[in-house]
């Protein structure tokens, strides 16, 4: 079995900061003092591993050689440029290595060579005889998956991206260098924006700023803010979704609004002071067109965090092993990104089926996910939507999971005047028209169905050049067959589950229709 070393987070934090570049640096040097043969550091940040690494050896009186494919080996006098192109040269040359001179040897990309049956054996080889030396191999890659063989002997250490103490210590020095030190509660939120973001993007977002305006500022928030979208949409799993409405822009949905204000000033300090703990998340069931999106996205613009959606059919890759990978990254991301809220849309469909099609991939990336909601100590809310449970897995709806499961039901009598009344003012501001038989007439009408309503009349009032009009509205909801209709058995089954306990009403209580 490979030993995996996952550096990232102290195991009782409260506050889901990532672990500093010392504490990870402390773990590098024990496994170089305790000979480990070969240590692979998994991380995209090249230059970032190669100053960790460099700055360690000093430390423990080691010398650094460096090895790429194109430039061959560095650092070593004498030796400069051996192994271009050459990759098992390298290797042997480490292995003849005389124990009088202490080595790490710092190889880039190598993981591309080790599918050779000769690279493969001499690794394993490696991984024998310089336990007896003072010589160590350090890999460094991305999200890689080693051959079978090399499992018992490779060492993995997972290099976090940068913790807000280093974050901080990053800016101030820039800022610093430029001759226009920043003030403490600028440092702070610039810090804080940065959250996620690696050192060299970074380090690009301050050469935009000073190269711009020649000052690091509260101005270069934007800036930053561009670069997570940036970042986010390289992941190919995670999505950054601009959420531009509050909740006060959704109608009805009463005790949910109120749960949702309590959760956001558990995120407080006051909150850890007085013992609470961080909120974990909220899973919304609902038929379609209730609200559950726009909900996700409310609260996020609410409690002024970014929102990342989450595709969960994108975690599944062809490759064995590259689904769990995709899933560690994006936990690790999201984690990095926090405080944040991370929408994991339409959760029945994504982890809703048979695993044994797949081999039981499915169900791997979903114990994964639930291990990290469950002993989760960042701060990110997770906000799972779903149109049914009966795909759910169990595991997923027991307590802990979540903080609650809210039920977003067909609105009320009203509710539907309220979102009726919301989205005639924000399409028609300053038209008031009488609304008690629209809603009378739209009984099992969804949120989305009376928005599809008010448009649709719109269109009814827009084609004979006048204003809109109560008749409008009322030819317009009796074109439209609302999903309740067509898919009665479904929500009643739904309304069902819920009324055994199960799930919460996301409204004060349920009115009855006129």
């Amino acid at each position: 079995m490979r030993i995996r070393i996952l550096v990232g987070r102290h195991s009782g934090s409260s506050n889901g900061n990532e672990m500093n570049s010392a504490a990870w640096s402390d773990q590098l040097d024990l496994l170089i003092r305790s000979r480990a043969p070969l240590i692979w550091i998994r991380s995209t940040e090249e230059g970032r591993v190669e100053s960790l690494v460099r700055t360690a050896t000093q430390r423990l009186q080691r010398r650094l050689a460096c090895w790429d494919f194109i430039e061959g080996l560095s650092g070593v006098l004498n030796e400069n440029g051996l192994g271009s192109r050459q990759p098992m040269a390298v290797l042997q040359w480490l292995q003849q290595l005389q124990n009088s001179s202490p080595t790490v040897l710092l190889v880039k990309d190598f993981h591309r060579f080790c599918e050779d049956p000769g690279i493969a054996r001499m690794l394993r080889n490696l991984s024998i005889s310089l336990r007896s030396t003072s010589h160590n191999l350090v890999l460094c890659s991305g999200p890689w998956t080693p051959p079978n063989e090399l499992d018992e002997a490779m060492t993995l250490l997972d290099l976090p991206l940068p913790a807000p103490q280093d974050l901080r210590q990053l800016i101030s020095s820039i800022a610093s260098s430029s001759g226009s030190p920043l003030d403490t509660p600028v440092l702070d939120e610039l810090t804080q924006a940065c959250s996620g973001l690696s050192e060299m993007r970074v380090r690009q977002v301050a050469a935009r700023a000073l190269a711009r305006r020649g000052r690091l500022g509260a101005d270069d928030l934007s800036e930053v803010l561009e670069e997570k979208r940036q970042a986010i949409a390289r992941s190919e799993v995670l999505e950054f979704c601009a959420s531009e409405i509050g909740t006060e822009a959704i109608g009805g949905l009463d005790e949910l609004k109120s749960w949702l204000e309590q959760r956001h000033r558990a995120f407080s300090t006051e909150a850890r002071s007085f013992g609470l703990p961080l909120p974990r998340g909220v899973l919304l069931v609902g038929p379609q067109g209730t609200g559950k999106s726009l909900t996700a996205k409310a609260i996020a613009r609410n409690w002024s965090m970014p929102l990342l959606r989450l595709d969960v059919g994108r975690l599944f890759a062809g490759l064995v092993g590259a689904s769990e990978a995709r899933t560690r990254e994006t936990i690790q991301r999201a984690e990095a990104m926090a405080p944040c809220v991370l929408w994991i849309d339409e959760i029945d469909k994504g982890f809703g089926g048979d695993g044994r099609s797949d081999g039981g991939t499915s169900q791997r990336v979903l114990a994964s996910v639930l291990t990290w909601m469950s002993e989760k100590t960042s701060p990110v809310f997770v906000v799972a939507t779903a149109n049914g449970v009966e795909r759910l897995p169990p595991e997923l709806l027991r307590k802990g999971r979540f903080d609650e499961i809210f039920l977003l039901d067909l609105p009320s009598k009203d509710e539907r005047n309220s979102i009726l009344t919301l989205h005639l003012a924000g399409r028609r501001p300053g038209l008031t028209l009488p609304l008690d038989t629209v809603v009378s007439r739209t009984e099992g009408f969804s949120g989305a169905e009376l928005e599809q309503t008010v448009i649709e009349a719109m269109h009814l009032a827009f084609a004979e050049s006048r204003e809109l009009s109560e008749t409008d509205l009322i030819l317009a909801a009796s074109q439209l067959i609302p999903l309740s209709r067509t898919a009665r058995e479904q929500l009643d089954a739904l309304k069902q589950w819920a009324s055994a306990g199960r799930a919460r009403p996301a409204s004060i209580a349920t009115r009855n229709e006129a």
